[in-house]
């Protein structure tokens, strides 16, 4: 009786661990989804339509015309995209400075015509609606 019932409170954390590992998996290709949707803007030289995809936070960070001359520049610099691979997904906490919420930083290894090997970093945030926004941009 008390190897059934053990038995039976194992089962039960493997299928709760089982149902987590499976929620972040979709929340994890959810977010990488809407970094890559984003990244193509970019890539297709749609500026003005990356920053009205980016959330809130990010339209309040920069204007529309100061984001299109900055990444303009950049890729004036670093030339046309050559690759992109997915590195890392990084669960993120919010800064001091930044809205409360779940975030997550996606990294890229990109080679670009200009620059071999860089590392392009999205910031995702989700929004009230439920939906993964945008919300940073860096390269280094």
């Amino acid at each position: 009786m008390k190897r059934t019932i053990i038995f039976a409170v194992a089962i039960v954390i493997l299928l709760l661990a089982t149902a987590a590992w499976a929620a972040n998996t979709e929340k994890d290709k959810a977010a990488v989804a809407v970094a890559e949707k984003w990244l193509m803007l970019i890539d297709t030289g749609k500026y003005s339509e990356s920053w009205k995809e980016a959330n809130e936070y990010f339209r309040k960070s920069i204007t529309k015309d100061q984001w299109e001359n900055t990444v303009r520049s950049v890729r004036k610099n670093t030339g046309t995209m050559i690759s992109r691979k997915l590195k890392n997904k990084i669960d993120k906490k919010p800064l001091p400075s930044e809205p409360r919420g779940q975030y997550m930083i996606i990294q890229y290894v990109t080679s670009f015509q200009n620059r071999k090997s860089v590392t392009e970093e999205v910031v995702v945030m989700l929004d009230k609606n439920g939906q993964w926004k945008v919300s940073g941009y860096h390269l280094y």
